[in-house]
């Protein structure tokens, strides 16, 4: 069975592989949070495509998406097991994707517009799947990173901080900033997306050139002792971790629960803020005091995480969360008393999605030591990929449960029944799911003391073989 080993020069992680991992996903989001609210616009606004070719894409980007994470951390796991690079196994990745995130980020908000006919569709659709790709091959070594990273639950907590931290920025600043260009630019609307995204590209691709610079990899196999077994690293090696692996399927059920009901909530929120508190201009400042909260949370967590342990820190506040929605539900409806009690709610269930990375991290150690195999890209890649089946089945049920309660587009006010409804699927939806998390924490994930115990012992022969 292969070991792990970690570097001895490298004892602890320093505040500059911290800022540089938080470096990652700031760099990371400055162009993928502005898709989500201004690439249809675009598409349909801009480029001229009608709204069946731009949905057209979406469904064929989401088939892609199911092979694209797999795929190409099963392909990082092997070029690595044969190539045994000096330079390491994620870090190399994240170098040639920078470069590429910014070009194909640009391009995906300019050349449309300058195509005409069928081209115009498939420009659009290859220049999408460009930058879905060049996302992918940043992303998933990005996010495997931090298991070659950490060594224990307080690094990986702190990891999984300071990807939080990045994350909140880089949706920040893109946001803050995307609509008030598109806004200065209404007589030349090109231009103006054209020059947001440009501006986001560039701040993206220093943030991802720091992260490839201030980040290390510690927990690298020795090439001597990797190659007994590096022929045997296969595509299908994703099966065996299914099968062995139960801290792996737990996160993955996790992950898909988490963002059913995140994106739930995301498509729902409007409704509950409109159509039952009556206070829609509230949201926003409510998107404030939640990430403010968050932040808060970022800062502590990783405190108690050290005492505490990762997993039970996360199932506490999951259960924290769940107990605060019921009362939330059960409470008369004040937008005031709404804002305070879900913000916390929120906040507490945030902390499953904050810590994962850290979870996924040791759930990586724990496949090395069942199997002999350090598959960190295929493990990340399928993990995504479940995040990302989770988000679509989110955002399908919400619209389509709203049909079930009722639901009357452009009534000016909703019946009574309605509303309890759109109050049940917004404030009890997370209250099932996060119920559902804990579940898969408490009865599927099975790494014990004792068995983190064999995990360490297992590092230590690692390194008295070296």
């Amino acid at each position: 069975m292969g070991k792990t080993s970690v570097s001895s020069s490298h004892s602890s992680l320093n505040k500059k592989n911290l800022i540089g991992y938080a470096m990652g996903d700031l760099g990371g989001c400055m162009n993928f949070a502005v898709m989500g609210s201004f690439l249809t616009p675009y598409y349909t606004e801009v480029a001229g495509l009608s709204t069946g070719a731009v949905a057209s894409m979406y469904l064929i980007l989401k088939i892609w998406d199911a092979i694209n994470d797999p795929l190409m951390g099963a392909l990082m796991d092997k070029i690595f097991a044969r190539t045994h690079s000096s330079k390491g196994k994620f870090r190399p990745w994240m170098v040639r994707a920078t470069p590429l995130l910014l070009i194909t980020s640009i391009l995906m908000y300019t050349a449309p517009t300058y195509a005409n006919g069928a081209a115009k569709v498939l420009v659009a659709l290859v220049t999408y799947l460009l930058y879905e790709a060049s996302y992918t091959m940043f992303n998933i070594p990005y996010g495997s990173l931090l298991s070659a990273m950490a060594g224990n639950d307080a690094e990986r907590a702190n990891l999984s901080s300071a990807r939080g931290f990045g994350s909140m920025i880089g949706n920040l600043i893109p946001m803050a900033m995307f609509p008030v260009i598109i806004d200065k630019m209404t007589a030349n609307p090109q231009l103006g997306y054209t020059l947001g995204v440009t501006v986001c590209a560039i701040i993206g691709f220093a943030a991802c050139i720091l992260s490839c610079k201030w980040t290390c990899e510690r927990n690298m196999r020795p090439a001597e002792d990797d190659i007994k077994d590096s022929s045997d690293i296969k595509f299908t090696d994703i099966l065996v971790v299914f099968k062995r692996n139960r801290a792996f399927v737990a996160l993955c059920l996790q992950g898909l629960f988490y963002c059913i009901m995140q994106y739930m909530g995301t498509t729902l929120g409007i409704y509950m803020y409109r159509d039952v508190l009556g206070a829609l201009s509230m949201m926003g400042l409510m998107t404030v005091f939640s990430m403010g909260l968050s932040f808060i949370f970022l800062a502590l967590v990783p405190k108690v995480v050290a005492k505490a342990g990762l997993e039970k820190t996360v199932r506490a506040s999951q259960l924290i969360s769940v107990v605060l929605y019921v009362i939330l539900f059960l409470l008369p409806n004040n937008i005031f008393v709404y804002m305070a009690v879900s913000a916390f709610a929120s906040g507490f269930g945030g902390i499953t999605v904050l810590m994962q990375w850290g979870m996924v991290g040791e759930a990586i150690d724990y496949n090395e030591y069942v199997t002999g195999k350090r598959t960190e890209g295929s493990i990340y890649g399928t993990f995504n990929l479940m995040r990302r089946i989770g988000q679509a089945i989110g955002s399908s049920a919400a619209v389509a449960l709203l049909g079930v309660i009722g639901y009357m587009p452009g009534a000016e006010t909703q019946t009574a029944g309605v509303q309890m409804g759109i109050k049940a699927l917004v404030v009890l939806t997370p209250a099932v799911f996060l119920l559902l998390c804990w579940v898969s924490l408490k009865f599927v994930w099975n790494i014990t003391p004792e068995i983190r115990a064999l995990m360490a012992a297992s590092k230590e022969g690692g390194k008295a073989e070296e």
